[in-house]
């Protein structure tokens, strides 16, 4: 693994180094290793999450050097268009779900006609409702549901440091989006069109505390505003920790999750 993650930051440093050939191996290796799970763009060590630069180059290197080529569904792009893990089918997913090469699935996992970007990484027993579009490199836990025409940010464009992470045990409601590198911890419930990036407040209603970025673990999340000016400005709001009234409505069902 190091010797290639050398070769990657070596190309990526001075693309002219190397035979083209010998980069879209090395480049297509790595595409290998995510869509098995064995890397990943970000992973939590030591209770924080870290980011794989080297991983991220690989994905940026393919449409450096990469020849664009007709594909799937009257495609004509640089990376495999789609995803094939029928031989081993460990997840559910349904007509009109779109699962880009470089993707690694869960087991049990449900994929409902939506959109998952390269990088993505997503746990197992997690629900992927329809419409939802999942930008690259994103990391979703297991157990979560991303509810219907959810929108989850992408991190290749524009160059930013760390995707979006949605922790294990996470609901996500329909119509919010979450983007700019948020964190979302474990166990959060984020309601329906709430809308978080790096720059929104995100106001805890108990303790009048305001933060950015990171929603923390076990949080209620609904949208709400604040007067800036004689303006209303969204922002998101802790009503609350997530507690036994709360679990019933947003647990995952079982049944739903058998591959």
């Amino acid at each position: 693994m190091n010797d290639l993650q050398n070769k990657i930051e070596g190309y990526f440093q001075a693309p002219e180094s190397g035979d083209r050939e010998m980069i879209i191996k090395c480049v297509d290796s790595v595409f290998l290793l995510l869509n098995d799970g064995k890397v990943r763009v970000a992973e939590k060590k030591d209770g924080k999450w870290n980011v794989n630069d080297w991983v991220k180059k690989a994905i940026l290197l393919a449409f450096k050097v990469k020849p664009s080529q007709k594909s799937d569904f009257d495609s004509f792009d640089k990376i495999d268009t789609l995803k094939y893990d029928y031989e081993n089918p460990r997840y559910r997913k349904v007509p009109l779900s779109f699962i880009r090469n470089g993707v690694y699935i869960g087991d049990c996992a449900v994929i409902m006609p939506s959109y998952i970007n390269t990088g993505v990484y997503i746990g197992s027993k997690t629900m992927v409702d329809m419409g939802v579009v999942i930008g690259s490199c994103a990391q979703i836990g297991a157990n979560c549901h991303i509810s219907a025409l959810a929108c989850i940010g992408g991190v290749l464009e524009p160059y930013q440091a760390s995707p979006v992470i949605i922790e294990d045990d996470c609901f996500i409601g329909a119509n919010s989006s979450i983007l700019d590198g948020v964190i979302v911890e474990e166990n959060s419930v984020i309601a329906s069109g709430v809308n978080i990036s790096t720059s929104t407040k995100i106001i805890d209603r108990t303790s009048g505390k305001v933060s950015h970025g990171v929603i923390p673990s076990g949080s209620v999340v609904v949208p709400g505003s604040y007067q800036s000016n004689g303006l209303n400005i969204s922002c998101a709001v802790i009503v609350k920790r997530a507690d036994t009234k709360t679990k019933p409505k947003v647990d995952i069902n079982e049944f739903l999750r058998n591959s």
